[in-house]
């Protein structure tokens, strides 16, 4: 099986048609090719076999905001993840080399447990293997306007899709790229977003892209008031909201590169506001004049 993510080409293979039962991937479908693309990201291979067993002495707690995850880097830069959802329970064991373009994981549990494994598992991977290609996945929920893409950051549980929502509502000319993971790519020098299939609690999977016109921060307020911020502040807001490994220097490295490409070209600001159509209303007038 052969996908394609923001240009970048995947390659899924599996031992056993158990593998791909249906309904394992149901958010990759608009980003299914015939064949593999000439810039081949990573190969995921799936094979339900015993891996080596993560070591939990060596292992850290990795967030990604939704289930569980340990991380174990070995001796010779390769990586073994374990995956279990918000229950706690394994799910998926992946194994990844240095650079993340060679991948495989094991499978366990229900079927909504193994789509929850290799759904995450193709989520890190395409993450850190992207980082080296100018490209981040960014927590955010992006809308498109008037032909530029826009997305909302913010921690969990601010408001990033009550704000997209809003635009929605009362803003024309509105729709909704994704609500969770964009792909942020520099092309030609600038910031370009894409949907990606994973989109959090909003099933939006779309296949499509559009350069970014801005990012805003939105930060919870007892009135409605907007900030275009320094360079130096701009990054510090965009950095926790793209996924990354601070212990891997060259995954880092290039995370920041990228986020600091987007700081030198894009405008980023603070939207301190209310949860209504007053708020969007200004965060639109001020970042899409």
């Amino acid at each position: 099986m052969y996908f394609n993510i923001a240009g970048f080409a995947i390659s899924l293979s599996g031992k056993g048609e158990e593998a791909f039962a249906e309904g394992l991937l149901p958010s990759f479908g608009a980003f299914c090719t015939e064949a593999a693309g000439a810039e081949q990201l990573f190969t995921m291979h799936v094979d339900d076999s015993p891996l080596p067993a993560i070591e939990p002495a060596a292992a850290m707690d990795f967030d990604t905001g939704n289930g569980h995850t340990l991380v174990c880097p070995r001796a010779d830069g390769s990586y073994q993840f374990a995956i279990s959802n918000t229950e706690r329970r394994p799910c998926c064991l992946l194994e990844t080399n240095s650079d993340f373009t060679e991948c495989k994981c094991a499978l366990s549990g229900t079927m909504a447990m193994r789509s929850f494994g290799l759904n995450n598992a193709l989520m890190m991977a395409f993450a850190f293997a992207a980082a080296g290609h100018e490209a981040v996945l960014m927590h955010a929920s992006c809308i498109v306007h008037n032909g530029l893409a826009y997305p909302f950051i913010a921690r969990s549980g601010t408001g990033k899709s009550t704000h997209s929502g809003l635009w929605l509502k009362h803003i024309s000319d509105t729709e909704l790229l994704n609500d969770d993971n964009p792909v942020i790519r520099i092309i030609g020098g600038k910031p370009v977003a894409y949907g990606s299939p994973w989109s959090g609690k909003t099933p939006c999977y779309r296949n499509a892209s559009a350069p970014i016109g801005a990012i805003t921060r939105i930060s919870r307020a007892g009135n409605n008031s907007i900030e275009r911020l320094a360079a130096a502040q701009a990054f510090a807001s965009l950095l926790p909201s793209c996924s990354t490994m601070k212990w891997d220097k060259a995954v880092f490295n290039d995370t920041c590169d990228t986020i600091t490409r987007i700081v030198e070209t894009t405008p980023i600001y603070t939207l301190h506001c209310l949860p209504n159509a007053e708020a969007a209303l200004l965060c639109h007038d001020t970042i899409a004049r």
